[in-house]
């Protein structure tokens, strides 16, 4: 969605590249830039000049003026003022004292509400609580069938006494009452959230929001969260602020982040309304929702990734036994890494989602964004495959895998012998690479715990370093100099802290060219 934005914001900034001040003119091309920039993102007027006045003031400051690096210094200042235009902190949900918290959702038709409110009910299951959707449009048709089928998808029960298109508003439907008798069953069945899912229009009109209202007075909820198409620029924000002095809400939902729109209603609708963004959805699955954070997507939008958000999704994805189970292999416990354990890895970071979704959470992978766009997430499955087609024994140990073993294989996967060269090829190259990662294998980077030096290798090369004893030197009388500090040691480690004083033993210079072992012929010249 901030493509667009991200391109352009990184252009202005290749500009400022190696320039160890900058002028009046250099802040106010670069301001003049990032103005078109969140103008073509489609981002509200008022919020563009605030926008750009806190940049300049900042710019113009000590701040930037006695930096080492002032074009670094201005992507920190930008990256600050996206933070605060896109709601500052993070905002989490509250939730009641006491009885079950009550959230309702409102908005327009067309927004994702009813999706939207099963993927809310997933995400609080995950965390821990029993939600209760509720079905309260009762206008459009399917709308109750829709929710009910989602609920069953996400595992969450659906109050839905009314049956929607057949027994809708204008056949004595009530979604007031059924707002009103969901309170009651959620206490019944102890369910501790009760999500309502509301009734919307076309366009902001007096019974939607008279409606909307109704239901508010009559569940009287702890958040009322406004759901709003990201993808429908600065309209998102004129409704929001009618849904605000009409009904009132305390936070903001975006969703279809994942469309090819400008972003403009997600950078401007905190900062219009003055209700922080709450959630984003960014997919068509269930799982493609969670909290907003202005921190991570600021990131994302100046392209410096979002690797705490991939964190948290692998987190919650990966299953932590095979995951330590494969790493323990590659650090040489429990048997070799085999190509068992790649397919089980990658068919976990499958679960992720796509391939190109994942890469673009890594810092700087904007300027890959053509070849992320068009990576063919089929190429997975056919490597999938092609494992899929070996024996045990050739998963177990691929060295095993000749000519003739390699074109069963092929034909197994419909693939190619060269595909099924390439893939064992790069497995045992993969492996290799990341068996020195786990080891601490990788040059310089000595004394790390689980880096260079911490594995075999390295405590065999401080073994044998210690083995081989000190150095002497090739000038007899610089050996005898060295032999004198370390009897000064020795006497300053047996409690005399100065040593043997100078001159007070004579130096034996055959003793200590004898200490060399040098050839013999070369030793007489030392007498």
């Amino acid at each position: 969605m901030f493509a667009t934005l991200s391109d352009r914001l990184a252009d202005t900034f290749k500009n400022l590249r190696g320039k160890g001040r900058l002028s009046e003119a250099d802040i106010d091309a670069t301001a003049r830039e990032i103005r078109i920039a969140l103008l073509e993102a489609d981002v509200a007027l008022p919020v563009v000049k605030e926008f750009v006045a806190a940049v300049k003031e900042r710019a113009r400051g000590e701040e930037v003026s006695q930096a080492l690096n002032p074009a670094q210094q201005i992507v920190k200042i930008v990256n600050e003022e996206l933070v605060t235009i896109l709601g500052g902190e993070t905002r989490r949900l509250r939730y009641a004292k006491a009885g079950p918290t009550v959230i309702l959702l409102a908005g327009l038709q067309g927004a994702g509400k009813t999706t939207l409110a099963a993927k809310l009910a997933l995400w609080l299951k995950g965390q821990g609580k029993s939600p209760l959707l509720v079905a309260c449009d009762l206008q459009r048709p399917n709308a109750v069938q829709q929710l009910q089928v989602n609920g069953e998808r996400a595992g969450v029960p659906v109050f839905a006494p009314e049956a929607g298109n057949a027994q809708g508003v204008e056949h004595g439907g009530d979604p007031v009452a059924v707002a009103r008798a969901s309170i009651d069953e959620a206490k019944r069945t102890l369910h501790d959230v009760v999500i309502v899912d509301t009734a919307g229009r076309l366009g902001v009109d007096a019974e939607l929001m008279k409606q909307a209202a109704d239901i508010r007075d009559a569940v009287q909820p702890d958040e009322v969260l406004f759901v709003v198409d990201a993808m429908i620029g600065q309209d998102a924000v004129n409704t929001a602020q009618a849904f605000l002095e009409g009904v009132g809400f305390d936070g903001v939902v975006l969703t279809k982040l994942d469309g090819d729109a400008r972003g403009g209603a997600a950078l401007s609708i905190a900062s219009v309304t003055g209700r922080p963004v709450m959630f984003a959805s960014a997919g068509e699955k269930l799982t493609d929702f969670d909290l907003f954070h202005p921190d991570r997507m600021a990131s994302r939008i100046l392209d410096m990734g979002d690797m705490l958000t991939l964190i948290e999704q692998a987190e919650k994805t990966f299953d932590q036994e095979q995951a330590a189970k494969a790493a323990g292999k590659l650090m040489g416990q429990g048997g070799e890494f085999t190509l068992d354990d790649f397919l089980e890895q990658m068919q976990q970071v499958r679960k992720l989602g796509s391939m190109s979704k994942i890469m673009g959470m890594l810092p700087g992978m904007g300027q890959f964004r053509d070849q992320l766009e068009n990576f063919d997430e089929r190429e997975i499955d056919r490597i999938q495959a092609i494992i899929q087609s070996m024996t045990p024994a050739e998963r177990a140990n691929p060295k095993i895998i000749d000519g003739s073993r390699r074109a069963r294989i092929a034909r197994g996967a419909g693939r190619q012998v060269s595909d099924v060269n390439s893939l064992v090829d790069r497995f045992f190259e993969a492996r290799k690479m990341m068996m020195q990662f786990a080891k601490g294998g990788m040059p310089g980077l000595p004394g790390m715990p689980g880096m260079a030096g911490g594995g075999k290798r390295g405590k065999q090369k401080a073994q044998a370093k210690k083995g081989k004893g000190k150095r002497v030197s090739g000038n007899p009388a610089k050996a005898a100099q060295q032999a004198a500090a370390e009897k000064q040691k020795a006497a300053a480690s047996a409690g005399n802290p100065f040593g043997t004083p100078a001159g007070e033993e004579e130096v034996d210079y055959e003793k200590a060219a004898a200490a060399l072992d040098l050839p013999k012929d070369f030793s007489k010249f030392l007498k």
